[in-house]
């Protein structure tokens, strides 16, 4: 997983190193990329891409991850609007996981998933089939995130 960890850390623009905790943490990208994989895979916790639609949805944010898996411009989503739409006990989870608190997790989010979903689907729908699974997942994020545009 170095690769991963590597093309994170050049995504978050080297945020990874400024936000990292006294004790460890976010020194291990591959931990993000685990918790980003929990939340797109067909196994992960929240249902898969499918289910993260929904959570959007039913937060009123439906336009906005449309625009990720659509094509044309990505709407941005702020720290407070992903608050909303995965709830706070997906995002405690999560940065519990990572060493970290919500205050450093979700401005990482907030620029990695856009990116994330707009990349994982290139032909502008959710694929019917989901992402895959989680190991699936993270395969594909390292190639997507490498071949990332600057």
């Amino acid at each position: 997983m170095g690769l991963l960890d590597s093309v994170l850390g050049q995504v978050l623009g080297g945020a990874g190193q400024q936000q990292q905790p006294q004790g460890g943490g976010m020194g291990d990208l591959g931990g993000l990329a685990g918790a980003l994989g929990g939340l797109l895979a067909n196994n992960g916790s929240e249902g898969g891409l499918g289910g993260l639609v929904s959570k959007f949805e039913q937060a009123g944010m439906g336009d906005v991850i449309g625009s990720w898996i659509g094509k044309g411009e990505n709407q941005p989503v702020s720290e407070g609007q992903l608050q909303d739409a995965l709830g706070g006990d997906t995002i405690a989870n999560i940065a519990s996981r990572l060493g970290i608190n919500a205050q450093t997790l979700l401005p990482m989010l907030a620029t990695l998933l856009p990116v994330l979903i707009d990349r994982l689907t290139p032909h502008g729908k959710v694929p019917e089939q989901g992402l895959g699974d989680q190991n699936d997942l993270l395969g594909s994020l390292g190639g997507l995130l490498q071949n990332r545009q600057p």
